[in-house]
């Protein structure tokens, strides 16, 4: 989700919530400690160089239970941060400490920002080695002589 995306939904929003990838809502008294640019400049296992620019939110739990963030904050705040930062409108991770720090992407559902998880991948596979894995295809679902002899498909 970009950061103009995540305005939008701000401004139709009464409250704010952020739902964990297990279902969990953040407790409502979780503050936005930062918003921010996060740059990433890396070489990968194939060699090539490359960069990667996100914003980023980082979510914390205050014991205030007095004060909740509510929706015109929290886009004065990304409105801030894109005059004095210059931030663009890159995709938003999201940083939460449960155990540790996880970060996230963000998608929206109309009610609640969920929190989705992220993965690792291999940048450079055709460089490093690993063998593309083949597509599975249930033999009985394809349409008869779809395989033909010499086509290539066995």
């Amino acid at each position: 989700m970009k950061l103009s995306e995540v305005k939008s939904a701000l401004t139709k929003l009464d409250t704010i919530a952020f739902q964990l990838p297990n279902g969990e809502l953040v407790p409502t008294h979780f503050h936005v400690t930062e918003v921010g640019k996060i740059s990433k400049h890396f070489i990968d296992c194939g060699g090539t160089v490359r960069t990667e620019n996100v914003a980023n939110f980082q979510l914390w739990n205050a014991d205030d239970y007095n004060h909740r963030l509510h929706p015109e904050k929290l886009n004065s705040i990304i409105e801030l941060s894109e005059r004095v930062l210059g931030l663009e409108d890159l995709e938003v991770e999201v940083e939460y400490q449960a155990e540790t720090i996880g970060k996230f992407g963000l998608e929206f559902d109309g009610t609640n920002f969920l929190l989705t998880l992220k993965q690792t991948d291999c940048l450079a596979k055709e460089n490093c080695g690993i063998p593309q894995e083949k597509q599975k295809l249930n033999l009985a679902e394809m349409p008869a002589n779809t395989c033909a002899p010499g086509s290539g498909c066995c």
